[in-house]
């Protein structure tokens, strides 16, 4: 179907380190809510590969170590352009001086990598770039094949310098960096799975060559470098507030009585202001799908804007977070906005992945039983009904944009994009209909009372 064909776009670039910010699309429970999680994001990037996978609250790599590719005796590769323009600059990273560019169809010298940049040279340009727009002359990946420069960012320096000797298996630890990048095991040839943000309380599974195995407060797994991870009693403290939250909403979601379909038509929407938050964007793709490439960034902004028209047609003022695919607001600003706006409602749209290929289905992700479970409730119950992709139900969702948003708020995950089956369904523009009519229903729902 030509919608699967991932569109190009005019000079990309990623910012990504293993101490930039990301969503953690990485649950290998279906359960597990995806999108950005809590902390001010440089975004990290995403790319499944076919050979894992998949979350986020999930999750392919961006520099995904693969078989094949032309591989020379001194490690590196040649690689090839697969965006319209591409930045090379002086050294990795997204604010260093630009040196040349390279364009679609281009060949490239791979010769290091670090954190997701990948250090190249042709005929005419030499320097860094981002690497996920390079792939193998195969087609597969750019791998990391070889050991990251010694050159590191500057928040690479100051998670190095804030962590402290490895923390022991079974233990708490805190993220030290403002981000850490999470990947599938342990090294930076692994899959990028998502990320964990400063002060975010995991679980210390295992540790192997500087690298730990982690669990996260609302269950997701993965490897993050050792060095950006802090344990002691701070640790413990915030580890169990997690917990406690995160049981506390659970067991009121399982709780909470189911939605009545039948009393949607008794709500309205004549004149509610509804923020729509189409997750990702701009440098940040979110995730990728693994069997036909499909873009989350687009896929949730084309979703928003169906749900904007079918709620536009009933009555309601509708607001977006972004509106283009070039386009990426913090965090914080897409949070602040229905409060600043004074908005009745805020819906986040996302789609998922994780480790498990078998993962698939919708979740409706809240995070105060106060505010957001009637909202989520009443969303679920038309996404359950209406969709044809198999509903997870509610989990509890620590994310910033919803955790610290003023009105009642959720954030969706229409399908997992690490499942052939959801990635299929969800390319199709009749599913992302069929998905925005169920959430303008069940905004109409929840406005019934």
């Amino acid at each position: 179907m030509n919608q699967l064909k991932r569109p190009a776009h005019a000079r990309r670039e990623i910012t990504t380190a293993d101490s930039a910010a990301g969503s953690l699309k990485n649950a290998t429970n279906p359960k597990d809510c995806g999108g950005e999680l809590s902390g001010e994001p440089i975004r990290a990037f995403r790319r499944k590969g076919a050979a894992s996978l998949t979350l986020a609250a999930g999750i392919g790599a961006l520099v995904l170590a693969m078989p094949g590719g032309e591989a020379h005796a001194d490690n590196s590769y040649t690689a090839k352009v697969h965006t319209d323009s591409l930045n090379v600059r002086s050294t990795a990273g997204p604010d260093t001086p630009i040196v040349g560019s390279l364009r679609s169809g281009d060949v490239v010298t791979v010769t290091d990598e670090l954190l997701g940049w990948l250090k190249v040279e042709n005929a005419s340009t030499s320097g860094w770039v981002a690497g996920y727009y390079l792939k193998k002359t195969n087609g597969s990946p750019a791998s990391a094949v070889i050991s990251s420069s010694s050159v590191k960012t500057s928040a690479q320096t100051q998670a190095a310098s804030s962590g402290s000797s490895t923390v022991s298996e079974g233990s708490k630890a805190l993220v030290t960096a403002n981000s850490v990048i999470i990947r599938s095991g342990p090294g930076k040839k692994y899959e990028l799975l998502g990320s964990a943000n400063r002060k975010d309380a995991v679980t210390v599974l295992e540790n192997q060559n500087g690298w730990s195995r982690i669990k996260t407060s609302y269950g997701a797994y993965g490897w993050v470098s050792s060095q950006y991870l802090q344990g002691g009693g701070a640790a413990k403290a915030k580890a169990a507030v997690q917990k406690q939250k995160a049981i506390h909403v659970s067991t009121a979601a399982a709780q909470s009585p189911k939605a009545d379909t039948s009393e949607i038509k008794s709500g309205s929407l004549q004149g509610k202001l509804i923020v729509l938050d189409p997750g990702h964007g701009g440098n940040d793709p979110g995730t990728v799908g693994t069997t036909y490439g499909m873009v989350e960034q687009e896929l949730n902004l084309q979703t928003a804007l169906y749900v904007r028209d079918y709620l536009v047609s009933r009555g309601a003022r509708v607001e977006l977070t972004r509106t283009g695919s070039g386009e990426r607001p913090s965090l914080a600003s897409r949070a602040q906005l229905s409060g600043s706006l004074g908005a009745d409602a805020f819906v986040s749209i996302h789609y998922n992945s994780s480790l498990s290929a078998s993962s698939n289905g919708t979740i409706v992700c809240f995070y105060s039983e106060s505010k957001d479970l009637g909202l989520a409730r009443a969303i679920e119950a038309p996404l359950k009904d209406g969709t044809g992709i198999r509903n997870n139900g509610l989990a509890f969702g620590n994310f910033k944009v919803i955790r610290e948003n003023s009105v009642p708020s959720v954030l969706l995950e229409l399908g997992f994009l690490s499942n052939p089956s959801d990635e299929a369904t969800a390319s199709s523009a009749d599913y992302q209909r069929n998905a925005a009519k169920a959430i303008a229903d069940g905004l109409q729902l929840y406005f019934s009372k």
